[in-house]
């Protein structure tokens, strides 16, 4: 018990404390252990809802994608990246823009040396179609390896550490929180895949000194790449980002990734060369983006069943992932007042 002028603030305060030993209780006295006690500052927690002036819906939702894209540039109040995989970011980065020291060379060596070099290197469909759908090494070693850094723990975090929380007790709600994610997500793999497709195509013309004519009559082909490579961003956004809400490991969403990218890709190979079908390819994600991709790149296409077939496989991927997605994500938890 302690005295009726206890100071609730802190300092000093008598404190008793009384045993026995089951004889004697019945004489209601009490031993003394310790006169003086050292006790801590009581404080008074109360909660005390805010009153101010919220900032703009944009700007809570621009919060989001700056501290998920900028981390890959600096640590200091963003997401942090480990250094490794910043290094990979960067690898993968300069071995997408490969293309263009050759193109350079090529323009600078006479007769037919430089038109080897232009003709293996500079634009046509065969090089377009490479840019973005290729299997080696693009999609074989860097753009599958991209998505599963990037995602990783973009969710799964969230869920591990209870940052949703923080997300979700206000003012930002459950949509916004989705598309943000889905949005630094698009943004870091289309800057390292368009824009490294982009940047080929306009050094391309620039170092061979093409005219506007030859601008004009490859725009098609350059517009259809663009297509092909956000069609690409988008499917690996989609299936990175729903692996990566239904776990709590970074490592589950990475490796599930690329299973799906990898295992597919061998099972529907295996199955075409043992029964000589590529029905099966329709469960790949790469094979139904090349598929597509090279439809519009007025390729001649390897597959044998109907383009349709890999256009709805490709839109139920992306149904199903977004599904996903927006399902774990309405079950995350949320602070309750």
């Amino acid at each position: 018990m302690t005295e009726d002028n206890l100071d609730i603030l802190g300092k000093q305060t008598r404190m008793e404390v009384a045993y026995g030993s089951g004889e004697g209780d019945e004489q209601l006295s009490a031993v003394v252990a310790k006169k003086e006690a050292t006790l801590g500052t009581i404080f008074d927690q109360s909660y005390k809802q805010w009153s101010g002036i919220l900032g703009p819906r944009w700007m809570r939702n621009y919060s989001i994608y700056r501290h998920h894209v900028y981390g890959i540039f600096t640590s200091k109040g963003h997401r942090y990246y480990h250094p490794f995989v910043r290094l990979t970011i960067l690898v993968i980065f300069l071995a997408s823009l490969a293309p263009i020291p050759m193109l350079f060379l090529s323009s600078l060596l006479p007769g037919q040396d430089g038109d080897f070099l232009s003709k293996m290197w500079g634009i046509n469909r065969y090089n377009l179609w490479g840019q973005v759908l290729g299997y080696f090494p693009r999609n074989l070693c860097m753009w599958p390896l991209l998505t599963a850094l990037v995602v990783g723990g973009m969710i799964s975090d969230d869920r591990r550490n209870g940052t949703s929380a923080l997300y979700f007790s206000r003012p930002i709600n459950r949509f916004d929180y989705t598309i943000m994610k889905y949005i630094s997500v698009f943004v870091i793999l289309g800057f390292v895949i368009v824009f490294s497709y982009f940047a080929y195509y306009t050094t391309a013309i620039v170092f061979r000194g093409e005219s506007w004519a030859y601008l004009i009559d490859t725009l098609p082909m350059f517009l259809s790449g663009i297509i092909a490579g956000i069609i690409l961003v988008m499917t690996y956004t989609s299936l990175g980002l729903a692996l990566s809400s239904v776990s709590q490991s970074r490592f589950f969403a990475a490796i599930g990734f690329l299973s799906i990218i990898y295992g597919t890709k061998i099972i529907a190979l295996l199955i075409e060369m043992q029964f000589d079908t590529t029905i099966m390819y329709i469960l790949s994600p790469y094979d139904c983006l090349a598929h597509f991709g090279q439809f519009l790149l007025g390729l001649e296409l390897n597959y044998q069943h109907p383009l349709g077939f890999s256009i709805i496989s490709l839109i139920s991927m992306n149904v199903i992932s977004i599904g996903i997605l927006v399902s774990r994500i309405s079950s995350m938890e949320v602070t309750r007042e």
